[in-house]
This record gives C-alpha cells, structure tokens and sequence, in this order.
C-alpha cells in the first residue's frame, strides 16, 4: 500500500486545501499528518511546541509520517517542516511527491500572521521567508512534480495535478 500522491511544500502552499481537492477528485481518502499527530499527542501542534519542544514534536512528526507512508493509499499532506528529517526523505523515495511551491508574498498572505503556527509565532514574515529559503532545496530534493502555486486557486492547482498524476 502506498499514497497516490504526497504532498510537501511551505506553510501557505495549499496541501491541505488542494490535498482534499486532490484526493476528491481522484476518488480517494485524504490524510494531514499534522492531524494524525495531534490525535496521538492529543493536543494541538502549538501546545506540542510549547509543552514538549520542537524535537519532540519532530520524533512525532517522522513516527506518524513512516506510519502513513506505509498504510495509507490515497493523498497524503506532510507538514511544511517533515522534510528537514533525512529518514522521512529516504522514506519518500519511491513515492509520488508533489511539492506546492510558493513564494513569500503568497505565502504570507495566505497563512496571514502565524495563528496557530508556532514557527511562526515571532516575527512570521521574516521566519516565513527562512524556512521557505532552509526548506526549498529538500522539497526539491523529493518532489518527483512540482506545482507553482503563486497566484492560483485551489481548484486550478488541483486540475493541473489530476492532469500530471
């Protein structure tokens, strides 16, 4: 068993919205690890942050990510920093990722001010824009597709990846 499609890519590149998209039209269920490691934790991913540490909420991240990877068979959304852990990119390899590519005029206006996001917490746009520069070459590194989002709604992005997929 294995995803149709993995999708990775910034805060603000859409793999929630377009991973639901996706998954619909394709006929098939849609998972958020970020959801999947809030129901494990059972708490959200900000309390996770300030509660336990980034690094116990990155051990969660890769044990939900391996777990996903391995037993879920539709459109899979990892969270924007599930990249940064060199296991979960070996892990990808072999799969059909899809990195939502995103610059940070989009991106900030879509994920406004960080609400929610702990990373973004302190100063988001400067933040946004280093983890979009740290992130960018390791999203490049597994994506087999890579979609331009800038400027684009959800459903336009998703015809592009059913025609691609």
């Amino acid at each position: 068993m294995s995803p149709r499609a993995v999708l990775v890519g910034p805060p603000g590149a859409g793999k929630t919205t377009v991973g639901g998209l996706l998954a619909e039209a394709l006929g098939v269920g849609f998972r958020d690890v970020d959801a999947d490691i809030e129901a494990a934790a059972g708490k959200p991913i900000p309390e996770i942050f300030f509660d336990d540490g980034e690094d116990h909420f990155r051990a969660l991240e890769r044990e939900a990510v391996a777990s996903a990877l391995a037993s879920f068979d539709g459109v899979l959304a990892l969270g924007g920093g599930a990249v940064l852990a060199p296991a979960t990119r070996e892990l990808l390899a072999g799969h059909t990722v899809v990195y939502l590519s995103v610059e940070l005029s989009d991106a900030v206006s879509r994920v406004g001010l960080g609400a929610g996001r702990p990373l973004l917490a302190i100063n988001p746009r400067a933040t946004l824009k280093y983890l979009l520069d740290q992130r960018r070459p390791l999203y490049e590194e597994v994506a087999t597709v890579t979609v331009v989002t800038d400027g684009r709604g959800p459903e336009e992005i998703t015809a592009e990846l059913v025609a691609k997929l």
